[in-house]
Parts: C-alpha cells; structure tokens; sequence
C-alpha cells in the first residue's frame, strides 16, 4: 500500500467516543493542532447505553470535568430530558445529579461544538499504527494509508477494539449499535509492550413506547435543582417522566429456564462483565432469594418513541428476550425496536500507566476511557479530559498534572487505576473516596478551576462566572458568623424542637442545630444577593465543620508522603527489608511517592516504613 501524509499535527486523537471528544476539545482549546481521527462520524459522543449523564459519583466527575474547562456538563445541560437528584435521603457527601439525556440531541451538539472549535480536524478511519521514534510518538498510521504525523497521541478506543457482539448463539463482530469495530490497532499496542485483556458488557432492549402501558407504572418525575454545569442557568420546568416497574417469578422462571443458552454460563463469553451493572439472567442467579428486581424505562429523545429498560441487560436470545420483556407489568404488549446484546473488546492493563495517563514505556503516548478498563461516559470523559490536558501540557513544555485523591473524585478514578489496577470494567463510587465530605458536587468549582485556568483550558467566560461564585462564597461565610440575642433566635429554634439559648447564637449555629439556611434567610432577611447555590455550599460547610476539619487535618498528612519521590532508578529487589511481594509489586507499578507505594495492593505500612528509611540514606 503507498502511504501519504495527512498533515502535521500536534497531535492526534483516536476515537470520538466521550473520552475522545473530551481529549480533543482541552488539545484544541489550549492552543494544539489537533486531529480527532474516529471509524464513523456518526458515533461521536454517542450514547451507547444508557441515555443518561450522571448518577452515583458519576455526577461528582461531570461537575468535576465543568470546574476544570471541560464540555460534558454543558452539553448534558443543553440535552437534558429530565434530571433529578439521587441519594437525597443521604448525606451531602454522596448525593449526585443524574439526567436523563436527549442522545441524538447530545451526539449532534458535541459534533457540532468539535467542528466549530479552531485548531481542531475531526477525521473518519481507522488507526492502525501508533508510530514511534525513540521511544516517542511519532505520528498515526490509518488502514487506508494515510499518515497523520504528531508529537503526541491519546488513545480513546472504547469498546470497538476487536468488538464482538453476542446474543444468545448469534455472535458477530461489530462495535456497539452496529456500527463497525477497530480490528488492527490492538496488535499494535501489544507490541508497543501493553499488556491486553479482553472486558465486556452489555445494554437492554429498547422498546417501543406506544406498545407500553404506562397507566399502570409508578411515574418518576424530574426536579427542579441546580444543572451540571455552573456555566447554565438553570434546568428546564418542563421535564419528560421516567416510569418504575419490576420483574416477577415468571420472569425469573424464563431466564433460569434458558441459562443454557445464555452466553455468560454456556462459555461463548470469555471477557470479565462489569460487576457493579450485572446482566437480569446474572441477577437471577447471584440473588436467587429475591422475588423482582427494579427496571426503569426511560425516554431515548424527545423526537422518538423508543424506550430504554434500564436495568434488564441481557445477552439471552432474542427470542428469550421477547418472551422475557412481555412478562413485565406494563410491557405485556411490548413490541422490541433493539434487541438487547453482550459485547466484548480489547482493553490495556492500566498499571502501565503514570498518574498522568501516559504510558510509561512511550513518551507522549495517553490513554484514555474504556480502554484502560473503566465503564461509563463520565468516567472515560474525566479520563479524555486528564489525557488531553496532560499532553497539551507536556507539548508546551509544562509540568504535567496528576490529581491527589484529596482533590478531585478524578484522582480517585485515575490513582485507583494506575496504582491498583483492575481486574473487571471499574465505575466510579461515593464508598471508594475516603475523603468525599470534601469532594462533593457542589465546590467542585473551588476545588478545580483555578487549576484548569493555570492549565490553560478554563475560559474567561467560565472564570468570570467562578470570580462571582467565589465572590459570594466568601460574602456567605463572613454572614455565617452574623450573631443573634436569645430574644431575636429562640422563636427559630423553639419551632424546630431545640431549647432555649443562654447566651447570642450564630447562623452558623443554628445550620448546626439543623435549621435550614433558607429559613434564617427569610426570618432575619439574611445572605442578601447570594445564589441558592454558593447558599448551599456555605451551608453544608458550617454545619459539617467539624468533619471538615478532621478530615483535612488527616489531608494534610497524607500529603507528606506524597511529597516523599520515589527515584524513577529505584532497585527494589536490592532493597533489604522489603518483602517479596512488596518488590514484586514496587518494581512493576513503579510508584512516583510514599504515598502512592503506600496504596499498592500487597505493599505493607513495614514495607513503607523500609522505604523511608532506605531514602533517608
């Protein structure tokens, strides 16, 4: 084949999935000629799955990705069917916004936010060939010969490495929704020294809405709170329903009748599923004592009937499908529009990679979202945005960023991976940050964007809404110490069942008695000019004071050994002291800190406390 070039670029990303998109815009916007090389334009940001943005710690990192300059929070804003507020029953801390998604509407506003951003090509092809020059990227080969030379390259490939579809007996090689796989890159990457593993997962069957009778369904209306991105003014008022319905025992007794067919337990799947988001026939045998499981249908856009049953992925038959969907209440009539499937697809080992996202054995070379073994739109697009800015960063010749695990729910995902690595698809969870009363949604922005606009990816638009934010943060705080007598505050605090003060009391004291903002707002016209959103953010800080400061005293500690370096020449297997394991596991990750070496599975506190004292000497 006669090869020609493609242009000179910056550099090059592969794929234009949602850690594509994210990896292109924060090249582009800071300033790098950037090409975003993807098998068909008709999958950019395409929701594959679930047509939602958000959920369970899946909303911290959009709301994380926002404060640091990047576009999935507003583009989920300006799609939005329906959002609410999950785990309000719970702490602050892991509360979380999720949003149901018009995903035609949100694939054609990210396509047309690419294309109308300067310095940026979006390209259709496949990539072939990560090209390197002593040990550095060199540019990217397409399998129709065209070469797009580049100083640097971010690997976004989701689940179309060697993509394989499966249903029941019917397999097929293809990427998801039909579109086409990536069949040449993973051989590649091999030999570039990643190690490969091969993940799946699955989705459920969309259906059509008007065969559905949802008279008899519980609705889920939307609610009014604040967007995902402090860039939007606000949610619309006119919100889609969601509907609540359940599988039964006849469900069940389908599925465990036909499990010999079942890909997962007859042996056509080979590929780890994620644990977290099983498949119903997975459901049915891991949970065999419970009587139904909870199914959500919800709407795919606004311009469609289709419906989306959350929480029935199966890989079963179609067959079985039909006869499985149809003993659903409300879905007795259903008629199927896509069948539900499995798919499995080539994933990279994430050890090998730095806190930065690039690769250890190839200067300049990021990964990036499903390919370092982590499911979800958000947290591939946390990945895309890490990836990208680190590459614009090290083309400038600046000092690259890794996020510590005290800052972001971000450095959580990127640390779990690089440091513990996974063994099956990861999602993001409250219960995996250790320090979410400080990472919550809603100070994302004063957590981050003064970073991202050091970085270069925060526009003056988004800082001059963070000034005013801030602003008003600190006006919020300073009230929060506003004293009241006994006379003017026992009313208030009388009404909400506590005893009468000694002595004057402070708003912030009565946050920690339990009485709402919003009521000491009203009472005493208090907080004057300030947004029910940095409101918020001041409440939840006085009442969890105390919280707070332990845990940032316990942050502080912490940082110590992560400002403990770790020479890049380290022996461990010469260290005396060291268990086996321990310089097994050291010499593989090569941690960069104390810290880090710390969080390794199978490194000891003994096994740290050697290392201290061998750099002491």
């Amino acid at each position: 084949m006669d090869f020609f070039s493609e242009g000179q670029y910056d550099a090059v990303v592969i794929g234009a999935g949602h850690a594509g998109c994210e990896a292109a815009l924060a090249l582009a916007r800071t300033g790098q000629k950037t090409a975003m090389l993807t098998l068909n334009l008709d999958s950019i940001a395409f929701m594959a799955c679930n047509p939602s943005i958000g959920g369970t710690a899946k909303g911290h990192l959009v709301r994380e990705i926002d404060a640091l300059g990047g576009e999935m929070g507003v583009n989920a804003d300006k799609a939005l069917l329906q959002i609410r507020m999950l785990n309000r029953g719970k702490g602050v801390a892991v509360q979380s916004l999720r949003g149901q998604e018009d995903k035609n509407l949100y694939h054609r506003l990210m396509k047309q936010t690419l294309e109308n951003t300067p310095n940026l090509r979006i390209l259709q092809g496949e990539a072939a060939e990560i090209l390197t020059n002593n040990g550095a990227v060199s540019g990217v080969k397409t399998t129709y010969g065209g070469i797009l030379h580049a100083k640097a390259v971010v690997v976004a490939t989701g689940v179309y490495l060697n993509g394989s579809v499966i249903a029941g007996e019917w397999k097929q090689s293809s990427g998801p929704s039909g579109f086409a796989p990536a069949t040449r890159l993973t051989a590649n990457l091999a030999d570039l020294g990643f190690a490969i593993r091969r993940f799946k997962t699955g989705t459920p069957a969309r259906i059509d809405g008007r065969t559905v009778d949802f008279s008899v369904l519980e609705i889920q209306e939307g609610e009014q709170v604040y967007p995902f991105s402090y860039l939007s003014r606000g949610v619309p008022k006119k919100q889609k329903p969601c509907y609540l319905t359940y599988t039964n025992e006849r469900t069940h007794e389908i599925i465990r009748a036909n499990l010999h067919r079942a890909p997962l337990y007859c042996g056509m799947i080979k590929g780890v599923g994620p644990r977290y988001c099983p498949s119903i026939e997975d459901k049915v045998v891991r949970f065999a004592d419970k009587e139904r499981h909870q199914l959500f249908l919800e709407p795919e856009g606004g311009d469609t009937d289709e419906v989306y049953v959350q929480g029935m992925s199966t890989s079963l038959p179609h067959e079985v499908q039909r006869e499985m969907y149809r003993t659903i209440k409300g879905l007795e009539h259903c008629e199927i529009m896509r069948y539900a499937y499995a798919i499995e697809y080539d994933a990279i080992d994430s050890l090998a990679l730095l806190p930065t996202l690039e690769y250890k054995n190839v200067k300049n070379l990021f990964t990036a979202g499903q390919i370092n073994g982590t499911s979800g739109y958000e947290e591939a697009a946390a990945q895309g945005l890490i990836a990208g800015l680190n590459a614009s960063l090290a083309l400038r010749g600046k000092e690259q960023i890794a996020l510590r695990r005290d800052e972001a729910y971000i450095g959580v995902l990127i640390d779990d991976l690089v440091t513990k690595g996974t063994n099956e698809p990861y999602r993001m969870m409250t219960s995996r940050a250790e320090h979410r009363i400080v990472l919550r949604q809603d100070n994302a922005d004063f957590r981050l964007t003064e970073l991202g606009r050091t970085c270069g990816l925060v526009s003056d638009k988004r800082w001059k809404v963070y000034q005013k934010r801030k602003k008003e943060y600190a006006a919020a705080t300073a009230e929060m110490q506003t004293r009241k007598s006994p006379k003017e505050a026992d009313e208030l605090i009388l009404k909400h069942g506590g005893t009468p003060l000694n002595g004057a009391v402070s708003y912030a004291d009565l946050v920690r008695r339990n009485i709402p903002v919003a009521e000491i707002k009203e009472t005493f016209g208090a907080f004057k000019g300030i947004s029910d959103a940095v409101l918020e953010t001041a409440e939840t800080d006085a009442k969890y004071e105390g919280y707070l400061s332990r845990a940032l005293e316990q942050i502080e500690r912490a940082k110590k050994l992560e400002e403990k370096l770790l020479p890049d020449d380290i022996d461990y297997m010469k260290i005396s002291g060291l268990r086996i394991e321990a310089r097994q596991k050291l010499s593989k990750i090569r941690p960069l800190n104390l810290g880090q070496a710390g969080r390794i599975s199978g490194v000891n506190p003994a096994d740290i406390a050697v290392l201290m004292v061998y750099l002491k000497k």
